[in-house]
C-alpha cells in the first residue's frame, strides 16, 4: 500500500464520519473544562490537607 491509497482510504473514511455540530463541540468542550477543574481543586485539597496533617506529624 503506498501513501497515495494511504491518504485516499482515509479521506473515504472521514465522509463517513458523523461530526459533531458547533454546539455540540462548544458543550462538551464546557463539560471537559468543567471536570478538569473539579479533578484539579478535589485532587489539590487532599493534597493539601494531607501535607498539612503530614507535616504536624513530623515537626
Amino acid at each position: 500500500m503506498s501513501i497515495i491509497d494511504y491518504i485516499k482510504e482515509t479521506r473515504s473514511e472521514l465522509r463517513h464520519v458523523s461530526w459533531p455540530t458547533r454546539r455540540q463541540t462548544i458543550a462538551f468542550t464546557m463539560i471537559v473544562i468543567a471536570i478538569s477543574l473539579a479533578t484539579a481543586f478535589f485532587l489539590g485539597f487532599f493534597d493539601f490537607v494531607f501535607s498539612f496533617i503530614l507535616g504536624k506529624l513530623i515537626i
